[in-house]
């Protein structure tokens, strides 16, 4: 909002100069959930793939940010047993699947962070990424999986929901160990895509409901993934 507030100083109206705007500063309804968003659609349409079911498929989840925490609710809402949840303050863990609505009311009320959840065993980040699970999905920060943890590994899917996920030499010892990975340039295309959406709607001066947003979104991110 700033920079186009300051971009309008000098050049007149027009709001399709940058994205990310807030919805009420010619914004996209939808657009900060739709990376997360994305990461569920792409995980529902590989897995559905594979012949996985939703309710058989163990997912582990580290990071519970923006990114994080909507995948995480799409994914919840779409019948996947989240088993592991985490962000930097730490790990929580619940063989029979974790209760993400609880967890999401918890990071509301408390800062924004999952410090003090009571409802799950608490583990370290280190033990998320090697859990026995059907589905890592790291949606933090970068370089999380490197050579040094490669070989602990046990999730045979891996969706890099964050950029960089995994270094070079990481991803060649998954590799030989058969694990497949869903890149970041794909899974987590859902945000600039909607940024995207944000610009055409600004040029034509006629803005979507968030319905329609998410229906675009999950044809443009579909149609990726099958290309």
């Amino acid at each position: 909002a700033w920079i186009r507030n300051q971009w309008e100083k000098y050049h007149g109206f027009n709001p399709a100069v940058v994205t990310g705007k807030p919805v009420e500063h010619y914004g996209a309804e939808g657009r900060e959930e739709a990376t997360g968003r994305g990461v569920g659609v792409l995980a529902y349409k590989w897995l559905g793939m594979l012949g996985r079911k939703p309710k058989d498929t163990r997912v582990a989840l580290q990071g519970f940010g923006n990114v994080g925490s909507h995948a995480a609710k799409f994914m919840y809402e779409s019948d996947y047993t989240i088993v592991a949840i985490s962000d930097h303050t730490g790990a929580y863990y619940n063989q029979a699947g974790l209760d993400v609505p609880a967890m999401l009311r918890h990071s509301l009320q408390n800062k924004g962070v999952l410090q003090g959840y009571t409802g799950a065993e608490r583990i370290s980040n280190a033990q998320l990424l090697e859990l026995d699970v059907d589905l890592l999905i790291p949606a933090a920060l970068g370089g999380v999986i490197t050579q040094e943890n490669a070989g602990g590994i046990r999730a045979p899917l891996i969706i890099e929901a964050a950029n960089a996920r995994i270094d070079p030499d990481a991803d060649e010892i998954l590799s030989a160990q058969g694990i497949k990975v869903l890149p970041d340039i794909l899974a987590n295309a859902g945000g600039v895509t909607a940024s995207y959406f944000e610009w055409v709607q600004d040029r034509h001066g006629y803005f979507w409901e968030e319905a329609e947003v998410n229906k675009r979104l999950e044809q443009k991110m579909v149609h990726a993934f099958k290309a």
